[in-house]
Formats: structure tokens, C-alpha cells, sequence
């Protein structure tokens, strides 16, 4: 059965890379593309803003517009932290399965996301990165984090990235909490000087966000024992190809699910 997708920020550095992907799918019915949502390009046939045959599909200014303008079966969201909420929240009240690609997102966000999911009976798949090697750093950083018990966490971004901590970073903390719990030899309320140099306290990890020209998205978890150290880390390159493969992977899944799946190594 073909897959009926909805790309929200379908324009943006993922969206198009995404778009180009399920475009390449059609001849063989595994994905087709139902609708796009990307404010800047309304009204257009994104084919023609992106450069590829055209697939007939009008660009709406909404995600309630789209899913309206074609029967959907998952929305995929890489928009802005300040509307995927309510996006996915439109998706899952019109019984759409969705995809969350989108960063700034909060736990008690996801808990929200969970329960309505749950209450209309459909799946969303959630995950700071898509990629292959952010799921392995997190997959080696959960193994490693039972046997040690002090641990923080970098995460490195442009300077133009508006939400800190980043997804992965932000998923990575919210998984070590299920392992284990860190510890400090100072405790945080006993630091001498600025205690926000010590970083955010996210699910019980120490967070330190970097926003720095130069940088795509790099997370960096940093373990200690006595005398010795381990350094994980993941760094994206300057295009989007690394996340389609994932992101397309949980949209074929969303339907087997029903509520909120956080991580993709979840499903693998």
C-alpha cells in the first residue's frame, strides 16, 4: 500500500532532500507526496520550487490547509520549534500519523504529544536525529552509561540556531535518564562563582550549548572514571542526506504504532 506523506517545511535544508526522495519512490508505490506546507512558496507546485519533475502537488501555508487539500496518511514535521506543536497536534486530531523532525521540543511537550496520540488512536514517531550515526552515538552512549556515573553533555550548532539544547542532545539526556543517574563531586548548588557555567540540568544531564559559525550540529556525550576518559560523538555534514533514510523509515512505521515512539532506534 502506497504511503501518503505531507512534508511541513517542505522548502527547508530537510524538507527538500526529503521531497527529492519520496518524488524517487513513486514509480515503485512505496511513498507518494500528498501535500507540502511551506509559508514562502504558498500557492506554487513544489516541483518547479524545487526543480524536479513536478509531482502536481500545490504548496499550502498550513498544515490544517494540506491536510485538507488530500487524503494523508503520515505528516512529516521539519519546520520551527514555535509551530510543530500545534502541527502535530492538527495531524493527530485528523486521525495523521506524524513524523517529528523538528527540534525544541520539551518533555512535558511530548507527554502532551503521547496523550493525544493515544486518545485518537494513531502513531508518531519522534527523534532528536534521523541519522545513522546519532543513533549509534546514542545507541553507545546508553551502553556506557550503566557503568559509569559521571558523565555531561556538549552540543554544538550554528550561531543561528534558535533552540538550545538541540533535539539530539535533548533525546540523548532523556534516554541516559532511563540508565542511570549522573553524579558530581561538586554539587551544583555548591559551585563557587556563575553556576550557569556549569551548563542546563536536562533530565538530569549537564547540557552545554555552543552556537558558533562553522557548525552544522555536532553532540558530544563525555564520560569519566578515575584517570580515564570516553568521548562519543556525532557530527552531521553540510547536507541533509543522512536523515531521509530514517525519517522514511519511521513514516512507514507510524502506522503500526499508537502514541508517541521517542527514538528511532525504537523501531529498528
Amino acid at each position: 500500500m502506497t504511503i501518503r506523506i505531507c512534508v511541513a517545511g517542505a522548502t527547508g535544508w530537510v524538507g527538500k532532500e526529503l521531497i527529492t526522495a519520496i518524488c524517487a519512490y513513486e514509480a515503485s508505490e512505496k511513498f507518494t507526496l500528498s501535500a507540502a506546507v511551506a509559508p514562502s512558496a504558498t500557492g506554487q507546485d513544489i516541483g518547479q520550487v524545487l526543480n524536479l519533475a513536478s509531482p502536481g502537488v500545490i504548496v499550502s501555508q498550513t498544515v490544517t490547509d494540506a491536510l485538507a487539500s488530500a487524503p494523508t496518511d503520515v505528516l512529516i514535521d521539519y519546520t520551527h520549534p514555535e509551530v510543530v506543536f500545534d502541527n502535530i497536534k492538527t495531524a493527530v486530531e485528523n486521525k495523521v500519523c506524524a513524523v517529528v523532525g523538528t527540534s525544541g521540543l520539551t518533555s512535558e511537550d511530548y507527554e502532551k504529544i503521547d496523550a493525544l496520540a493515544r486518545q485518537h488512536g494513531v502513531g508518531v514517531i519522534a527523534s532528536g536525529n534521523f541519522s545513522l550515526s546519532a543513533i549509534w552515538m546514542q545507541r553507545l552512549a546508553l551502553q556506557a552509561a550503566k557503568d559509569f556515573s559521571h558523565w555531561e553533555i556538549l552540543d554544538y550548532a550554528g550561531s543561528g540556531k534558535p533552540d538550545a539544547p538541540s533535539g539530539t542532545a535533548r533525546e540523548l539526556a532523556f534516554r541516559l535518564k532511563e540508565i542511570n543517574t549522573p553524579t558530581w563531586d561538586v554539587p551544583l548548588d555548591q559551585v563557587q562563582g556563575p553556576k550557569a557555567t556549569r551548563g542546563a540540568s536536562v533530565d538530569n544531564s549537564q547540557v552545554h550549548s555552543l552556537r558558533i559559525p562553522g557548525f552544522i550540529l555536532s553532540t558530544e556525550i563525555i564520560f569519566g572514571h578515575a584517570d580515564e576518559r570516553l568521548t562519543i560523538r556525532h557530527d552531521s555534514g553540510t547536507r541533509a542526506q543522512a536523515y531521509v533514510a530514517g525519517t522514511l523509515m519511521a513514516a512507514e512505521k507510524a502506522n503500526t504504532v499508537k502514541g508517541l515512539i521517542r527514538g528511532l532506534d525504537r523501531i529498528l
